[in-house]
């Protein structure tokens, strides 16, 4: 399961022109749903997003979680995440889990960051969405488990 993060002052998702989802201070997390992940890797990202020390303290430096900043998530699918880029000019998705896998791991991933004290907004999963986001920073990680 790939989680690539994103320290935003604001991001929002779109649908056919209608604001679905949309945050203030937090982390816009693309999600990356993989063959051989499960509730356990699912719950382990989330777990570990939620403690990633991403946002700056009184003393300029990374230390503060998304909690310690009163921050909220914007959890948006993203299923290109998942492409095996290593050869040709194609990118190949026969890593990536199945409609069904990926849909019921996203859901999941939304209520256990619910569960873990975290405010989640989310994007529609499988629909073509526009995302806009003002990263702050930038600052951008790239989360497997």
């Amino acid at each position: 399961m790939i989680g690539l993060i994103q320290r935003v002052k604001h991001a929002k998702v779109t649908v056919a022109d209608e604001t679905i989802g949309e945050i203030n201070q937090g982390l816009l997390v693309l999600l990356g749903v993989e063959r051989e992940d499960d509730m356990e890797k699912m719950q382990k990202l989330a777990t570990k997003i939620s403690k990633y020390r991403v946002f700056s303290d009184e003393n300029g430096k990374m230390n503060l979680n998304i909690s310690q900043v009163g921050g909220q998530l914007l959890v948006v699918s993203q299923f290109t995440l998942a492409a095996d880029t290593g050869k040709g000019l194609r990118p190949s998705f026969s890593g990536a889990a199945t409609p069904e896998q990926a849909n019921t791991l996203y859901e999941a991933f939304v209520v256990y960051c619910g569960e873990l004290g975290l405010n989640a907004q989310t994007g529609r999963f499988g629909a073509d969405m526009q995302v806009s986001l003002i990263n702050d920073g930038p600052v951008t990680f790239s989360l497997q488990v």
